[in-house]
């Protein structure tokens, strides 16, 4: 999310990027973006210090709005089709990776990619531009797995209600375009107060995590990341919601050995070397200048840690406290 303007003219800004590079200061060496966007994070990167940026997008739009300013930078810029997930894959010995998990604005502000329930667009959702949409799911799953995703992905405490408005109006018409849904999902809420979000959000953000298999993403993207950078590289996270902050948050506790006994009493188990220190000991959130910025901030967090020179060892999703659906074992 850069400063780049974008079909509709909006201005993209990088979220936390100011207290980001303050975290990871000194910058230098070979740096992966794992989520490119419109390119803010890489060229905070590289104008900090950084000798190389990759930068890794699963959307082909993101290199296409690149295109007029990438080759400025030379071979200091790698633009990388693909997915986080798979960076080590991509490179290995980085100095850092930098992960927004955030939509990116560019997304959210074209209403033809279907991902924001406030303007008419093709119910789609993707972020790759391909495999099922967001219309496929609403058509074709059951009311109880529809109502599994919005739960799970959403923490919509109506999921069931929702789905099953969802299962009857499809039965009558298509859902097809967004503010159909959005419409379909207000009239199973009470209105909205004001200042409360859009009764549709949370529906809309389960559809588009299951879509974009967003957790399992996250969850092989930091194990990934844990793999491709050298003892004293640094990783930075910035999440939008509290789900995902809650994996990033146990992924560094856990690694960082700072989980603790469940019990006092149960016996100790051996120690094992941590593969990653604690950088920010806490969430850091926006100020009140880049909330006057861009509003959209208010709701990020930004957890940095350091590799240690421990080997990457497994671990599982539920360590980590990863939503899974009903059957769905990790």
């Amino acid at each position: 999310m850069a400063l780049e303007q974008t079909p509709d003219s909006a201005p993209h800004i990088p979220v936390l990027l100011r207290p980001l590079l303050e975290a990871v200061a000194p910058v230098s060496g070979q740096w992966l973006d794992g989520t490119f966007g419109a390119g803010g994070y890489t060229k905070g990167l590289l104008a900090a210090g950084a000798d190389r940026v990759i930068g890794v997008d699963r959307d082909p739009l993101a290199f296409e709005m690149a295109s007029d300013w990438a080759a400025d930078y030379g071979d200091r810029l790698v633009l990388q089709p693909g997915v986080f997930s798979r960076m080590d894959e991509y490179a290995s010995d980085l100095d850092g990776v930098v992960l927004d998990l955030g939509v990116s604005s560019m997304q959210l502000d074209l209403a033809e990619r279907g991902f924001s329930f406030m303007k008419e667009g093709p119910l789609d959702m993707r972020m790759s531009q391909d495999g099922p949409s967001a219309a496929d799911l609403v058509a074709e799953l059951g009311e109880v797995e529809l109502a599994d995703i919005l739960f799970t992905f959403g923490e919509e405490r109506a999921s069931r209600r929702i789905a099953k408005a969802i299962v009857k109006a499809r039965a009558e018409a298509p859902i097809t375009t967004t503010l159909a849904l959005a419409e379909i999902v207000e009239g199973c809420l009470p209105r909205a107060k004001p200042g409360q979000s859009h009764p549709a959000t949370r529906s809309f953000q389960a559809l588009r995590i299951a879509v974009n298999a967003e957790y399992d993403e996250l969850f092989e993207g930091l194990l990934a990341a844990e793999r491709a950078l050298k003892p004293g590289g640094l990783l930075a996270v910035v999440t939008f919601h509290s789900i995902e902050d809650r994996m990033v948050k146990r992924f560094f506790q856990h690694r960082a050995g700072k989980t603790g006994r469940a019990n006092r009493w149960a016996p100790e188990t051996e120690e094992v070397p941590s593969q990653f220190e604690l950088v920010t000991r806490k969430a850091v959130g926006p100020d009140d200048r880049e909330l006057e910025e861009n509003p959209r901030a208010r709701s990020a967090r930004l957890r940095v840690g350091r590799r240690t020179s421990a080997p990457a060892t497994p671990i599982s999703a539920r360590d980590i406290g990863m939503p899974q659906l009903r059957g769905a074992h990790r």
